[in-house]
């Protein structure tokens, strides 16, 4: 039996029954249980009707003891026997000796016997009572239609209980099998609130994960192919007119050009490698985050010249934050070298620092045309850049924020843009570590 719904359903029906039948037995063998014990329920009735059979016989003889058996046979449609102390019957002369020999000799659980006798002697010897009860089959005297009922409603609620159970781990089982046939959007979406929603839920998680992962591969494969594209052909062209002679400092000027170009993606694609490696090979070490940002903005002041801008700073107070020298230093640089990219000609690019609690926040904001909202959660993504706003021609490959936002997640910190208007802001948070003495 390999269904986990029949077998649910086989266990609860077979408890249920078990269940039932067993206080229907427990309940009819405390009532007959052995007549010995003057407890029991059975023995106390047999008693009292010894005394009632004793009376009516000593008072009204034959006739007097008639009545009362025929009462008796009226009231609990059983036959009952009065003898002596020999086993004659007081009433028709018959020997019922083996009804005594019967009543000493008891056997465990009589009630198994499809017919039923209860014996009992006076307490002075002279009489014997004994109650026939007939049985029709083994079962009826203790199996009501009551319990019948009982068993059959159990048995619908345990299959509703097992379909309950069973149904959305079928659900799961169906979602695992198409999503390893390769359908990567299917989902269990399941609404339940116990353990087994949970673990649906999970898979879901999981799956929207593995999605992800897998269309970010495809992405970078796709961008990875076409940026090395473009200029491998250049090169191409450029040692085509080196070979004609024409122009050969022109050539050579385009084939430097391409390959630092193709050296800068390549170590790009390293770092974004590095990122997401292995972080606990990752130094990391107490750093002034406002003195390496004062570094990294006069490194990059004579780009901003260059592209007619000027740096503004503003810190507030020193802060130490904990992290790789090398890496944290590499997003920074990345997120001003984006805003001054981008900055119009005659513009400031205005980077700030801030203490909010145990955080520190760095703010970098250009003055250029910003992003489309709908654009901003993308923009950290690797190879992804806004065609109208941030064009190629700019010089970059899509690679700088993306870099940024690993470097900053393994620093346990976020990242996030918003629009100024105008211009785009990156905000940079970081937890800090003890202050800077």
């Amino acid at each position: 039996m390999n269904s986990l719904f029949a077998r649910l359903l086989l266990w609860f029906g077979c408890s249920l029954v078990i269940t039932v039948v067993g206080s229907a037995f427990i309940s009819a063998w405390n009532v007959n249980r052995d007549d010995s014990d003057q407890r029991a329920p059975a023995a106390r009735m047999v008693h009292f009707q010894l005394e009632e059979a004793r009376l009516a016989y000593e008072a009204g003889g034959r006739p007097g003891l008639q009545a009362f058996l025929d009462t008796l046979t009226h009231v609990y449609g059983a036959e009952g026997v009065l003898t002596d102390e020999t086993g004659r019957d007081l009433l028709t002369n018959e020997d019922h000796s083996d009804l005594i020999r019967r009543a000493r000799h008891r056997v465990p659980y009589p009630f198994f016997r499809s017919g039923d006798m209860i014996g009992q002697a006076a307490e002075d010897g002279r009489y014997w009572f004994f109650f026939l009860q007939p049985r029709t089959s083994v079962g009826s005297w203790f199996l009501l239609p009551e319990h019948i009922f009982v068993i059959v409603a159990g048995i619908l609620l345990c299959y509703w209980l097992a379909w309950h159970l069973s149904s959305p781990v079928r659900q799961l089982q169906k979602a695992v099998e198409r999503f390893g046939r390769g359908n990567f959007t299917v989902r269990v979406n399941s609404t339940r609130r116990d353990e087994l929603g949970r673990l649906a839920r999970a898979f879901d998680r999981m799956a929207n994960r593995i999605e992800t992962l897998l269309t970010a591969e495809r992405r970078l494969l796709l961008d990875v192919s076409h940026e090395l594209r473009s200029p491998l052909a250049r090169l191409g062209v450029a040692v085509e007119l080196a070979r004609t002679g024409e122009n050969l400092d022109a050539a050579l000027n385009r084939i430097q050009k391409e390959s630092d170009r193709l050296n800068s993606l390549v170590t790009q694609l390293l770092q974004v490698t590095r990122a997401e490696g292995d972080p606990s090979v990752l130094h990391r070490e107490p750093i002034r985050i406002d003195e390496l940002v004062r570094q990294v903005l006069e490194d990059s002041a004579i780009e901003a010249s260059a592209r007619g801008c000027d740096l503004k700073y503003q810190a507030a107070e020193p802060a130490t934050v904990e992290g790789d020298p090398e890496l944290l230093r590499r997003a920074v640089e990345n997120v001003v070298r984006n805003a001054i990219r981008y900055a119009p000609r005659q513009t400031s690019v205005e980077v700030s620092l801030s203490r909010r609690n145990s955080h520190v926040l760095l703010d970098v904001r250009d003055q250029g045309p910003g992003v489309p909202d709908e654009a901003l959660p993308r923009i950290f993504d690797a190879f992804y850049r806004v065609e109208e706003d941030r064009s190629r021609f700019s010089g970059g490959v899509g690679l700088g924020l993306s870099i940024a936002r690993r470097a900053i997640e393994l620093t346990k910190g976020s990242i996030r843009a918003r629009n100024a208007h105008p211009g785009l802001a990156v905000e940079i948070e970081l937890p800090t570590t003890a202050p800077a003495q």
